[in-house]
């Protein structure tokens, strides 16, 4: 595999990849910024700004931008008229900090949470998963998860799977048509010490998996099968998405540390890197990962 390239740099700590509407978007945790780019041109653009850490994107069937906001616990909403509102506020659930999502086609939203305070070092406590309708209405839908982080629907697949970082495996659920999950079963055991963040699939139905504490990227098959890895150097892997003009482009976001107090020196980054399996045209027209 030939060796990622630098795109972007002088960022903190870049999350929430997504590939929509032909553009890389991610949240910068520890700036509060929400960008869009052009990765061709090595563009930037600023899209929305929250006094929160953001996390997880996702975009609803009227095109609005979904924003988990992580401390406040809510997810906000970025509607086409560029207005920034609170679409579920999910403090009443959880006292602890909300994380990554995603958004099916249908506009239901599926929403990870910390379950206890990480950053304040505070004993670990199973997580949630919550689910948000389109109109905001939340409900807790699945407990006793071992810290839920990045998510997403399998191609052609109403199977929803999720990062559990500190178990090193990714779980997965059927989500029924009244949009509960149900079935939850071990999708993937990951290498012994595997730290999985940030996830994204592709067509073949493959998961590529940040390692944040483990420098690495991994693409692993249903089963644990693993297909291919990525070495970072000693820097946490915080996510990865495929995008990209022919869906083949696999974006690597790394930081120096995960401590909002360590990330100050600016040393987060993103780079590419060119790989066999592309992302699913149906994902790369909807955003859908």
């Amino acid at each position: 595999m030939p060796e990622p390239s630098l795109l972007f740099s002088d960022l903190r700590f870049p999350e929430g990849a997504r590939w929509h509407d032909g553009r890389l978007w991610f949240s910068d945790m520890h700036t509060g910024q929400v960008f869009r780019s052009n990765p061709a041109a090595r563009t930037l653009e600023e899209v929305t700004v929250v006094d929160d850490q953001p996390s997880g994107l996702g975009w609803l069937p009227d095109g609005s931008l979904l924003v988990s906001c992580m401390t406040d616990r809510k997810v906000r909403r970025l509607g086409p008229d560029g207005r920034l509102s609170v679409l579920s506020d999910v403090s009443g659930l959880t006292d602890a900090p909300i994380n990554d999502l995603v958004t099916t086609e249908t506009g239901e939203t599926f929403l990870g949470g910390f379950g206890y305070d990480l950053y304040a070092d505070a004993p670990q406590k199973p997580g949630p998963i919550f689910r948000i309708d389109a109109d905001g209405r939340a409900a807790l839908v699945a407990t006793d998860m071992v810290f839920p982080n990045g998510m997403v629907v399998l191609p052609g697949t109403a199977t929803l799977v999720v990062a559990e970082t500190w178990a090193a495996r990714l779980t997965a659920f059927d989500i029924d048509d009244r949009g509960d999950l149900t079935g939850k079963r071990i999708w993937a055991e990951l290498p012994a010490g595997s730290t999985p963040d940030g996830i994204c699939v592709d067509e073949a139905g493959g998961v590529w998996v940040s390692s944040i504490t483990t420098s690495r990227f991994l693409r692993v098959e249903a089963g644990g099968r693993i297909t291919r890895t990525i070495e970072v150097d000693g820097r946490c892997a915080t996510d990865c998405v495929l995008g990209g003009p022919r869906g083949t482009t696999l974006f690597l976001l790394t930081s120096n540390s995960w401590q909002p107090s360590e990330t100050t020196v600016r040393a987060g980054r993103i780079e590419a890197v060119e790989v066999d399996v592309p992302l699913r045209p149906a994902s790369m027209e909807s955003g859908i990962r």
